[in-house]
């Protein structure tokens, strides 16, 4: 499996950075899935900020993984949506409302980046002086909530991304992309475990393309 590549402090963050920007991605959906009408992740307490209602052991696990600097997936407990509790149908296309719901956990990681780099760029300005540290749970947080938002956005189930492809196409590919669901976890580790070269260039052409950008405007923001 390899070594590790990071310090004590250096996994610390990390971990403590997956913990922060995955709690507030599922709450993000629930909280979104509430507004359109569906309380079913209400109902069962996901609207908080507390980790442990958003704690899954799998999914935890690969983020201690991650944050040792293995290649791995990790994920929070999944945010449960109830489409026919929405209070609108959106046209026959309760699709649309899973898309909305679905989108709503990348933008939340967007956000929270860009209001720690702003905080950090005016804190800078201002004069204070950050210990190295801080600067690394900063530095770790930027890059998670960036990882997140676009990884997410990968259009495999159960992935954000499928849930938000799924909304934008005509009616017609509903059938074919909902069958894909079944396969997706599998397919997913298909691609970082069995695909070696080839699985690490398809993950990547589907991620860089939205990380670069956020990179872009992160680092804009900072400097």
């Amino acid at each position: 499996m390899g070594s590790i590549t990071r310090s004590p402090e250096e996994v610390i963050a990390f971990l403590l950075a997956f913990v922060i920007a995955t709690t507030i991605h599922e709450c993000a959906h629930a909280v979104t899935a509430w507004w359109l009408g569906d309380a079913t992740a209400q109902e069962q307490g996901r609207i908080t900020l507390n980790p442990i209602m958003h704690f899954d052991p799998f999914g935890f696990f690969g983020m201690v993984l991650i944050s040792l600097g293995y290649g791995f997936i990790g994920w929070g407990k999944p945010c449960p949506v109830n489409p026919n509790r929405f209070r609108s149908n959106f046209g026959g296309r309760r699709q649309r409302g899973l898309a909305i719901v679905a989108i709503a956990g990348p933008i939340s990681n967007v956000l929270q980046a860009a209001i720690v780099a702003l905080g950090y760029r005016i804190a800078t300005e201002a004069g204070v002086e950050f210990s190295e540290n801080a600067w690394t749970f900063i530095s770790a947080f930027l890059t998670v909530n960036i990882l997140l938002a676009s990884f997410n956005m990968i259009p495999i189930p159960p992935l954000d991304g499928h849930k938000i492809l799924t909304g934008l196409l005509p009616n017609f590919w509903y059938p074919l992309l909902s069958s894909l669901e079944r396969y997706g976890f599998m397919v997913l580790f298909i691609l970082f475990f069995l695909g070696g070269s080839l699985g690490t260039s398809l993950t990547g052409g589907l991620i860089d393309p939205v990380r670069s950008t956020l990179y872009d405007l992160v680092n804009t923001i900072l400097t």
